[in-house]
């Protein structure tokens, strides 16, 4: 890719001091190595106190190019923000649920594990389906040759171990030699 690594354009930005507050992690397709042309960026933060966040938020980046703050009605009501800057777009998620409590984080620990375990092929089959439009979830679980919502089934392999989930990888071709 022509742009700036992810990486190189979070330190630039300095957003995780400026998030230190909100306890924020880094978490989808960038960290995964797994991103395309159109990836961005995801922040997921805790925030308790929304109206704080969003002040904060809005104080930080609202210049930034993009800028858009908005949120949602269902659930615990997360905020989001996205922005554009460093040749990146950025999506900042902050939810009243501590990140480790939050689906986006339990989605990218499971993935992180199965390409770890998985390998370079399931690798390239995961990056092959998020070119051809799927997006992540979707594609890790059309990789692994399973039915239903990526989403949810992800999140059923939470407490796999790692044996287990090397099982379920070498069922849909991506064995490797490995013990569990």
């Amino acid at each position: 890719m022509s742009r700036t690594d992810y990486q190189t354009a979070v330190g630039q930005l300095g957003i995780i001091e400026t998030l230190a507050a909100y306890d924020p992690h880094i978490a989808g397709t960038p960290p995964l190595g797994i991103h395309t042309e159109t990836s961005d960026i995801d922040i997921l933060c805790h925030a308790p106190d929304q109206a704080t966040f969003v002040a904060d938020i809005w104080r930080a980046y609202a210049q930034m190019p993009g800028f858009r703050l908005w949120q949602w009605r269902a659930k615990d009501r997360p905020v989001i923000a996205t922005f554009h800057a460093f040749d990146w777009d950025f999506e900042l998620f902050a939810s009243p649920m501590p990140v480790a409590q939050q689906s986006g984080w339990r989605h990218f620990t499971v993935e992180r594990r199965l390409l770890s375990l998985g390998g370079d092929g399931f690798k390239r089959a995961i990056q092959l389906l998020r070119q051809q439009g799927l997006k992540t979830e979707p594609a890790f679980w059309s990789a692994l040759k399973q039915e239903g919502d990526g989403y949810l089934g992800l999140l059923s392999l939470e407490q796999a171990t790692d044996a287990e989930l090397c099982v379920l990888l070498g069922a849909a071709g991506f064995g490797q030699s490995r013990s569990g």
